[in-house]
């Protein structure tokens, strides 16, 4: 029998809108809804949750939603305005070749980009195999015993290892050098990192400047390896002086170069940092891609980021884990080392899949080719009359060309061609893996004078030897494991990368009911323009007058951003939400000193906050003053006004969550924001749950101040398995000016300076959030809002019988998330919140977020995409839990051997001829009959955190562990 649609289908032939296919919820599915709720209509539940005082007047000024086709149309005419020039500009971003097995199979599918973070490690066992083959990959090249998966860009990541050498070393000293010949932007951004921290910055500019620094007094060393300018130092004596200091030595170094030179491990280095972007990942104006961090053995406990460990699992198999608490920030808050909050998890993969498929026999060869070109490169410029500075390179040369300089320049922009102007009279130019013999051609007709006979590639090649000091070349083995030698057929990577990726659920297979994490459709038509060539190919570097496409999407994002949150000025520089909220109090604390009031540097933070936010004030140097909330989560006005009070001519920020981190919209929010204004400090609103307010309140209108978003989250970026992210920094008026800068990237004269390596942050991924406020429109994104806060009320609804909702509004009504309790079933059955996540496993869901922000609770947020069906199927699978417990409640199973203490249950154990347990095979697989839902099997049982903490091991299994 023929189901009838639930719309008519005259009106679907009509829809031409993308809004009902991103909203999962159809006119049928919301009146049963509202019916269970116990409302009339969805604008009288929205009225009835969230205060009419901050309710928004005016509708966001946005163009009407476009088709699916039009709106691709219409990007594609705005990508189509950057110009696809060759660069040579290197400054550690390089053309690059992405395999089309990893392009089609990582890259552009949702198994992988639909994932979220590996915390539920029982359902994340191929991506994390993924990232340990990443942080061996890093651990080989750099002869460095510990590294983690991922650092968010090559800047940030050489700024967080000048924190992590101030707080392993034990010299006092207040000073971090820092090499002038290490990339521009990475400099800079030290630079900003270090201003609010205290640290001084010494930069060497020249060979003197760097041996003078070397015999004073620091805490910490930074050297490129090779540098940009293209020499390759041999930094064996350096290392020895700043250990002999107490020092540290950190190294930037070209993970590609590193295949050919002695790896910084080899010479003493302590730490070890880099982007893996040529491995793989196209330049994207910028980003996103994955950064690492290696370091020496005792530093590992202090490293940020996240970190891929081994342990094993309840049957004592190996099993991935995230290791070492690394998401710290909640436990520690402002004593954090870092706020990190996010990876770049799924740049990692691409960059680790790169070395499994090349092997180190294909990287070897890359390198081999790019530095034998770079040699015959140099040598032709030489018979043109252009000497290199020095006879050491890798795959940079650099040219003294003094006043022929600027018209060198010009000319090669004019053959389209970009050239790099380095300290004013040289010009820099890196060769990468998509150098051809014809580029090398081309370069020396830009050098030569008119008339002048142009080299011969064939008389140059025979016998070529590499510009790298016999003395620096490599002579160790690196990636011996076999996972790198094994899988360089298309098929067998073909193979490997779906066995990795039908281990994990993602959001391609089921709900994902996180709280705060705002798991929504990623859909297909918001990923195409990505990997388009006009934006995956751009240099973030190449002149502005080529990115007018990007301008101009950046432009219209940030207005439409605007009209989202009611704010004046936004800079999407920030590429992850953490670096968002650092941006933005960067922001706060440069206003204050303006008008001279620097002494303000208190920052009041709920207790109830998301833990980045105590941390990212402390790395602006500010003094984080926690005040208290009440019996219903809410923000406690008469502390807070005490606090206030207390605190008044030092007072900074107050930092909020709204709708609050309780998933409640508190009524006196405006009067909050009024408070604190009255006693000169300024109002961060983290915009971490804007699903719940897009389109009917905007914190820039009932009293913020400064916000950050999350694109990953609200508008639709996917989360990656944990990476890439953007985290928009949003600003009132006043503030507009203290938005981050970045003199490399050309924005210049600001008070703030860079806080990503490149001037867009990640922006090869904007293009999504681009395409999703385009085909939804103003309605669109209201109703996205709306459906959402529906959801979540329908979900604690129907679950009120079975696990009460922690925290609700005076009517009962929640935002756009629930807690629901567990805490009681403790004490009734054993049964903890961590073991009814686990049992969803074998239901087929990825449990809500875990004992945050209450222990023991479960949070949910259903999000607007998902289908009645699907949420009626996540009930149905928790209300079935909740009759289990009730059995060991009854003492039909006991407390320690039960269905949910041993989830999740693979197919393996379920399948063994002995079966220890009172309850069946089928109630431990958990099929709840339904047919139509594919069972999902976890590969490994519940892993043992305890162990992997004690017995750290963070690189590729052994075979022999199988075994």
């Amino acid at each position: 029998m023929l189901m009838q649609s639930a719309r008519p289908l005259v009106e679907l032939e009509n829809t031409s809108e993308f809004i009902a296919r991103h909203i999962g919820i159809e006119a049928a599915d919301e009146q049963h809804m509202l019916s269970v709720i116990g409302e009339a209509s969805r604008r009288a539940l929205i009225e009835s949750i969230v205060p009419r005082s901050i309710a928004r007047t005016n509708p966001m000024q946005l163009p009407p939603a476009a088709t699916e086709a039009a709106a691709l149309a219409e990007l594609k005419a705005i990508a189509s305005k950057n110009q696809l020039f060759k660069s040579f500009i290197g400054q550690g971003y390089h053309g690059t070749h992405t395999p089309g097995v990893i392009l089609r199979n990582v890259l552009e599918n949702p198994a992988w980009y639909t994932a979220y973070t590996p915390y539920q490690a029982e359902i994340s066992q191929g991506r994390m195999e993924a990232l340990v083959n990443f942080q061996t990959m890093v651990c080989d090249l750099t002869g460095m015993p510990i590294a983690n998966a991922s650092m968010l860009d090559e800047a940030t990541a050489a700024a967080e290892a000048m924190t992590l050498a101030k707080r392993s070393v034990k010299n006092k000293s207040n000073t971090f050098v820092v090499a002038g010949d290490c990339h521009p932007q990475t400099i800079e951004v030290i630079q900003t990192r270090a201003k609010p921290l205290g640290i001084d910055v010494l930069l060497a500019n020249s060979h003197d400047e760097w041996t003078k620094a070397l015999e004073g007094e620091y805490f910490a060393v930074l050297a490129q390896y090779p540098s940009t300018s293209g020499r390759i130092d041999d930094l064996r004596a350096d290392v020895e002086k700043a250990h002999a200091k107490g020092a540290a030595f950190a190294v930037a170094a070209d993970l590609l170069a590193l295949t050919l030179l002695v790896p910084p491990g080899e010479f003493g280095a302590d730490i070890v940092v880099g982007t893996t972007q040529r491995f793989g990942m196209p330049m994207g104006a910028g980003g996103p891609h994955a950064a690492y961090m290696a370091c020496r053995d005792d530093f590992k406990r202090s490293m940020p980021g996240r970190l891929v460990g081994v342990s094993v699992d309840s049957h004592g198999k190996p099993a991935y884990r995230l290791a070492l608490q690394t998401r710290e920030q909640h436990i520690r808050r402002e004593k954090a080392t870092s706020n990190i909050c996010t990876a770049q998890v799924l740049p990692a993969v691409v960059a680790s899949m790169y070395a499994v498929y090349h092997g180190p026999q294909g990287l070897k060869r890359i390198a081999q080719r790019i530095a034998s070109y770079t040699a015959i490169l140099a040598k032709g410029l030489e018979q043109l009359g252009f000497n290199a500075r020095r006879d050491s390179a890798f795959d940079t040369i650099s040219l003294k060309t003094d006043a022929q300089t600027q018209s060198i320049a010009a000319r090669a922009r004019s053959m389209g061609v970009n050239l790099r102007v380095y300290w004013g009279d040289f010009i820099c130019i890196s060769l990468d893996e998509t150098t051809t013999r014809d580029d090398i051609a081309l370069l020396w007709k830009i050098f030569a004078a008119e008339g002048q006979l142009l080299p011969s590639f064939d008389a140059f090649e025979k016998g070529i030897e590499p510009m790298i000091p016999v003395e620096l070349r490599r002579t160790s083995a690196f990636l011996t494991h076999p996972v790198f030698n094994t899988h360089h057929s298309e098929t067998g990577m073909l193979r490997y990368i779906r066995a990795l990726s039908d281990k994990d659920l993602a959001l391609d297979r089921s709900m994902i009911p996180l709280g705060s994490c705002t798991m929504k459709l990623n859909a297909t038509s918001e990923m195409i323009p990505i990997t388009w060539p006009e934006f995956a190919n751009v240099h973030p570097f190449a002149p502005r007058d080529q990115q007018q496409g990007y301008a101009q999407l950046d432009e219209q994002l940030r207005a439409w951003l605007c009209q989202a949150t009611g704010y004046a000025g936004i800079s999407l520089q920030p590429n992850a939400g953490s670096q968002g909220e650092y941006a933005g109090l960067l922001a706060i604390k440069a206003f204050h000193e303006s008008k001279g009031q620097g002494h303000r540097n208190v920052c009041l933070i709920p207790s109830s906050a998301h833990g980045t936010n105590p941390a990212s004030a402390q790395m602006v140097g500010m003094q984080v003053v926690v005040t208290a909330c009440d019996a219903n989560g809410n923000v406690d006005l008469a502390d807070l006004q005490a606090k206030c009070e207390q605190h008044s001519d030092k007072l900074a920020a107050v930092m909020i969550t709204y709708p609050s981190t309780h998933g409640v919209f508190e009524m006196q929010v405006k009067e909050l924001c009024a408070l604190v204004h009255q006693h000169g400090g300024r109002v961060y609103v983290d915009g971490a749950n804007m699903n719940a307010l897009v389109g009917i309140a905007a914190p820039g209108e009932f009293g913020g101040d400064v916000s950050h978003l999350n694109l990953h989250k609200t508008f639709c970026i996917p989360h990656g398995g944990g990476g890439p992210g953007v985290g928009p920094v949003c600003v009132v008026e006043d503030l507009v000016p203290f938005l981050p800068g970045h003199e490399a990237g050309g924005i210049t004269g600001h008070a703030v300076g860079a806080v990503s390596a490149a001037p867009l942050g990640n922006a090869a991924v904007l293009p999504i959030s681009w395409m999703y406020c385009r085909m939804m429109g103003a309605e669109g994104l209201q109703q996205a809002t709306e459906v959402a806060i529906l959801s979540a009320n329908y979900i604690s609804a129907r679950l009120k019988d079975h696990y009460p909702t922690l925290y609700a509004s005076a009517n009962g009504h929640v935002a756009h998330e629930c807690i629901l309790d567990l805490r009681a079933l403790k004490d009734t059955s054993g049964v903890m919140a961590e073991d009814v996540a686990k049992r969803l496993i074998d239901y087929g869901f990825h449990a809500p977020t875990l004992s945050f922000p209450v222990p023991n609770t479960l949070m949910v947020e259903p999000t607007e995409s998902e289908t009645l069906d699907e949420l009626d199927r996540f009930i149905g699978a928790m209300i079935a839990i909740r009759e289990e417990i009730r059995c060991i409640e009854r003492g039909e199973w006991p407390q320690d051997n039960n269905p949910l203490k041993n989830a999740p249950h693979t197919a393996g154990a379920l399948m063994k001829a002995d079966w220890p347990h009172p309850y069946s095979r089928e109630a431990g697989a958990a099929g709840l009959g339904d047919m139509r839902h594919a069972k999902y099997w976890a590969p490994v049982g519940r892993v043992d955190n305890v162990y992997g903490d004690r017995n750290l091991f963070c690189s590729c299994v052994p075979m022999s562990a199988y075994e």
